[in-house]
């Protein structure tokens, strides 16, 4: 392992402690200590023609956001400390773990603490040291170390997110090019709007704000009824009379240019006229 690695490892938190029978019963996410520092086997049954026994394992999962602030190897005859518990047994249905002596474990939020229990190591009692270790106890002619210090988080990575086929639809960056003619994309018909209403939407662009779209348009007399001034209503209601219809009078076009023609003489007369010059 190199120096990276090691400090890599050695940088995570421990997040659980447990014992198992064997890798089978250990759980997925649990490192199994099978061997001591010395080389020796690291399961506490120890004898011969021993078919199961049960080793210390521990877990470095942070995803359940917690961390074992600390580790203590306590005996039967002492009150187990508060905040503390004792780890789990992951073990074969004939394998039992001693209780003369017993491991527990205090854990907390990840975000509560700053040190934390970063490894775990076990030794042949009254054989070996471990430099920088902390020693919790023997146990069954083992004895228990423990590395505690900082330790760093990972970064939480962005989970990423479904995009609709809606949302990609729309760009920021402009439409892309047009798509060719095809009987499942027919060219827009283009809005039949008389000249005039044309214009009166250029002089009223309020109105033409109302009119695009789907919505229909609004106007001032929507919805006013239509009726007659009293005094034209009572005209319409009389009988007019035969002789009244032949007194009325058909004029021609020429008739009409001679009544209303104007040769506009006053005005020509004012633009001719010069204005007096200013003298200084």
């Amino acid at each position: 392992m190199s120096v990276f690695e090691s400090y890599s490892a050695f940088s995570r938190p421990i997040t659980a402690v447990a014992w198992a029978s064997n890798a089978s019963s250990c759980p997925g996410q649990f490192i199994l200590i099978t061997q001591t520092e010395d080389g020796a086997s690291a399961n506490f049954i120890r004898g011969f023609a021993i078919k199961s026994g049960y080793y210390l394992s521990y877990s470095k999962d942070l995803s359940g956001g917690m961390v074992v602030a600390d580790v203590q190897v306590i005996t039967d005859k002492e009150t187990i400390p508060h905040g503390y518990c004792y780890i789990p047994e992951f073990l074969e249905p004939k394998a039992s773990v001693g209780k003369k002596k017993r491991i527990c474990v205090r854990i907390v939020p990840v975000g509560s603490v700053a040190t934390a229990v970063l490894d775990l190591k076990l030794t042949v009692k009254n054989k070996t040291m471990v430099q920088q270790y902390t020693c919790l106890g023997d146990m069954n002619g083992f004895v228990v170390w423990c590395l505690k210090g900082q330790f760093s988080s990972p970064t939480p990575q962005a989970k990423p997110r479904s995009v609709s086929l809606d949302m990609r639809s729309l760009s920021l960056e402009g439409t892309g090019p047009p798509q060719p003619l095809k009987p499942s994309n027919p060219p827009e018909a283009p809005s039949k709007v008389s000249r005039r209403r044309s214009k009166l939407d250029m002089n009223n662009p309020m109105e033409a704000v109302y009119d695009s779209g789907n919505h229909s348009s609004i106007h001032a007399m929507d919805g006013v009824p239509f009726s007659l001034h009293p005094k034209f209503e009572s005209q319409s209601n009389s009988k007019v009379s035969v002789s009244t219809l032949s007194d009325i009078r058909i004029k021609s076009v020429q008739d009409i240019e001679n009544e209303y023609n104007y040769t506009f003489a006053v005005e020509e007369l004012a633009a001719k006229r010069i204005c007096p010059s200013v003298s200084g």
